[in-house]
């Protein structure tokens, strides 16, 4: 009976293994869901250009199915009214130009969501940093942020990493 039971071991441990390097043989990389993109200085330097003329936001990548987007985005002399937190996407911030100040961290206070997963209310507890021209900010979802640009020209390049692809615009009807 010993034998037996010995011999049904190694027949599941084989099955086990060859199951295994099977399922290794089967899985292969994936194939690009989109172009890559490259963006040269100087397209970058002529969209910065066209921002800095007043508060805009130049979409560079993003829309319908993507898991990313990345903007320019252009602040002269602008406060948030409130902190926000997205639950459901992270922010990264790479300084090209300018300070502002960010606060950072904390919770917020009479949060109240504005849309899905979004939500706007005072900070209580932040950290305030200055931030200038090269530095690079990761604000993890779930974090309360908010910037100040006051008499001060800010530019920076936005990258939202969701955690879901962007659903289609919502229609309206005609």
């Amino acid at each position: 009976m010993n034998r037996c039971r010995l011999a049904l071991v190694v027949l599941m441990i084989a099955a086990v293994k060859l199951n295994a390097q099977i399922s290794q043989a089967e899985r292969k990389p994936v194939n690009p869901i989109r172009p890559f993109v490259v963006m040269p200085a100087q397209s970058l330097d002529e969209v910065q250009q066209k921002l800095q003329s007043a508060n805009k936001v130049e979409e560079l990548i993003g829309g319908e199915g993507m898991q990313l987007r990345v903007a320019i985005q252009h602040e002269k002399n602008t406060v948030s009214a409130n902190a926000e937190i997205h639950n459901a996407s992270d922010d990264i911030y790479y300084v090209l130009d300018g300070s502002a100040t960010l606060t950072v961290g904390g919770m917020l206070s009479s949060p109240k969501e504005v849309e899905p997963g979004e939500w706007r209310g005072g900070i209580i507890g932040g950290r305030r940093i200055e931030v200038k021209k090269g530095d690079l900010i990761i604000v993890p979802r779930g974090t309360p942020h908010q910037r100040s640009t006051t008499d001060q020209n800010f530019t920076m390049i936005l990258i939202k990493v969701f955690a879901e692809p962007r659903p289609a615009p919502k229609q309206t009807p005609k």
